[in-house]
């Protein structure tokens, strides 16, 4: 007895859930010219509904056989492979970019919701204020590092918190908004400021001219009254004083009008414009030195323990912290 060969024009066709009941664009012909269209395996319920065709029965190579079937389902099964083996076709199409973000919100989602976890049903925009600062030095620590595991892991952490503010405020009475709400007003605002990639304005010449014009349509958009408005007041006190000249500086505001004087504020205030106008991050350079220091003295910890000592004195730091191996 010869090999059962289903019918030309038979195929499997898959689809994501994630993205909805779309169907491969490859699948139409095949879907109007098809003699029987059947649901497999891996479909959501409202797939199942949208789809409206029946379940594949247990005999579908025998019915493939005599005439093009196609098998719209979410996973290669038992059935679908049997299908394969008789010739039928596999179409789908290849997951855009971005596609696990679906999930991302999901889990989100189902962890916010009635029956999901205690916790995350408690937090609101305040206590999660902590985390996200937390997140964000840790992503901060993998860059600097050059870490690419965790750099991966903890720009999932930041994205976690981005998930999480946006699921809060899907709930507000008043003025709810969702994740969807926070990527097309992100979609929008780039698209915006970019008239020389998105638009026909040729403008922007360099990166200097981009960033001034980048600050031009901000100026526009958000209708603000002063140059530091928008300029967040919270960040650290170096970085806010580097942000603070840079905005100064673009104004026209030469360093000699910014803060200067004896007392500490202003002692540090002026070296980190100084640093900014020359075109150094007074911030990073800071971390860098700091993080230079705190290895310097872990390595002078390891030194004085190997060798037997208690805690080194103030000359004995002094020598340690010198030294040209530290």
């Amino acid at each position: 007895m010869s090999e059962l060969r289903v019918a030309e024009g038979t195929a499997i066709v898959l689809v994501d859930d994630r993205l909805g009941e779309a169907l491969p664009p490859a699948a139409l012909p095949l879907v109007r010219k098809a003699a029987a269209v059947f649901a497999g395996a891996g479909l959501s319920v409202a797939a199942k509904a949208a789809l409206d065709v029946p379940e594949a029965p247990q005999d579908l190579v025998e019915r493939a056989a005599t005439a093009p079937t196609v098998l719209i389902t979410g996973e290669i099964d038992a059935v679908a492979e049997s299908l394969r083996a008789a010739g039928a076709s596999v179409v789908s199409s290849p997951a855009p970019a971005g596609v696990e973000l679906l999930d991302a919100v999901t889990v989100m989602d189902r962890l916010r919701s009635p029956g999901g976890c205690p916790w995350d049903a408690e937090q609101d925009h305040d206590s999660l204020r902590q985390y996200l600062v937390e997140e964000t030095y840790e992503l901060l620590d993998a860059i600097a590092e050059k870490d690419r595991s965790a750099l991966r892991e903890e720009l999932g952490d930041v994205l976690l918190q981005v998930l999480f503010h946006a699921r809060v405020a899907a709930e507000d009475s008043e003025d709810p908004f969702d994740v969807d709400a926070v990527a097309a007003g992100l979609v929008s605002k780039l698209v915006s400021r970019h008239p020389h990639v998105f638009a026909d304005d040729s403008t922007v010449l360099d990166t200097e001219s981009q960033h001034a014009r980048w600050e031009e349509l901000k100026q526009q958009e958000k209708q603000r009254e002063s140059i530091v408005d928008g300029v967040a007041l919270g960040q650290p006190a170096v970085a806010l004083a580097a942000k603070l000249t840079q905005r100064a500086g673009r104004a026209g505001i030469p360093l000699s009008a910014m803060p200067s004087g004896e007392d500490t504020g202003s002692a540090l205030f002026a070296l980190a414009a100084e640093a900014k106008l020359d075109g150094i991050d007074p911030e990073d350079a800071l971390r860098g030195v700091a993080l230079e220091f705190a290895e310097r003295i872990r390595a002078a910890e390891r030194r004085t323990r190997e060798a037997g000592g208690t805690a080194p004195t103030a000359d004995e730091w002094h020598e340690l912290l010198s030294g040209s191996d530290a």
